[in-house]
């Protein structure tokens, strides 16, 4: 009997030890790159060097059939294509820092849109970097870096979440080509800050914060376009999602824009910003004079 409890007990830590990843911790500097499986050798390296990879860096690839999953009712095969090609990089920071999100070689998503969508599967903490050897669309990014954060901090992000976080960034984009990129990334903030701070309970509520928050922004909607909005926020309503943290980490990100533009490197971008525009208007007056 006493064998057949020690045995038990053997077992047990066995199971605890060397599980899924269920139970990895993440320190602050820990770095996680996920690559498309369709890069050649040589621009794998390129992005390695690119995105500072050491022999510290976990490293994971992401298949075509990976983004067709989540992206494939979101957008026509053809527009997600046949290779995945683009890759990222999450470095962990300090707990309360907030997300920071850099792109490189992606035209049609922008960064705030992979910050919104993030805040939206909970990932939280880190800076992250996405990046292509030439220009991509990057839709398949949010796909991997989804991947990376559970792969490397241990959280289970639900598969309908995950939809919906995809979703989120697809509808962003398609509302950008009709207002302007910022345009739609704001207005999707703006009514996330609402929804984090007086949760709707019904649909004519919903529809008031996304009427005043497009006010707010100076924007007309299309009846076409609130509907489009509903049905992608009533949607996020239904899941678990930390409203509260969403409206931390949006919190979060300003802060660190208003720090920078505080910092001397922000006010030196700032004095060139002014600069630029006195010089213009100079020229332009001359012109009409």
């Amino acid at each position: 009997m006493k064998k057949n409890i020690m045995k038990l007990f053997i077992l047990l830590f066995l199971l605890l030890a060397f599980s899924s990843p269920a139970f990895a911790d993440v320190s602050v500097g820990d770095q996680i790159i996920t690559l498309g499986e369709n890069l050649t050798e040589e621009q794998k390296e390129q992005i390695l060097s690119e995105l500072g990879s050491t022999e510290n860096t976990q490293i994971i690839t992401v298949s075509n059939e990976e983004e067709v999953n989540y992206l494939g009712d979101l957008l026509p095969r053809a527009t997600i294509g046949t290779k995945a090609i683009s890759s990222s990089s999450i470095t962990y920071t300090e707990a309360e820092s907030g997300l920071d999100v850099s792109t490189n070689n992606i035209n049609w998503v922008t960064d705030e849109m992979y910050l919104n969508a993030l805040i939206t599967a909970g990932v939280k903490d880190a800076n992250i970097e996405v990046t292509a050897p030439f220009t991509v669309s990057g839709t398949a990014a949010l796909t991997g870096l989804m991947k990376a954060y559970e792969v490397s901090s241990g959280e289970v992000i639900p598969e309908e979440v995950k939809e919906a976080a995809n979703e989120e960034m697809i509808q962003t984009a398609k509302l950008g080509d009709q207002i302007g990129a910022e345009n739609a990334s704001a207005l999707f903030t703006k009514i996330k800050e609402s929804i984090a701070k007086n949760p709707p309970q019904t649909d004519a509520e919903l529809r008031e914060i996304i009427l005043q928050a497009a006010e707010d922004l100076g924007l007309t909607l299309t009846d076409e376009q609130i509907q489009i909005l509903m049905d992608v926020f009533n949607k996020l309503k239904k899941l678990d999602i930390d409203w509260n943290q969403v409206g931390d980490q949006i919190n979060q990100a300003k802060d660190k824009i208003s720090k920078y533009l505080e910092s001397e490197e922000g006010q030196n971008l700032l004095e060139r910003m002014k600069q630029f525009f006195i010089s213009l208007f100079e020229a332009l007056k001359s012109l009409f004079s």
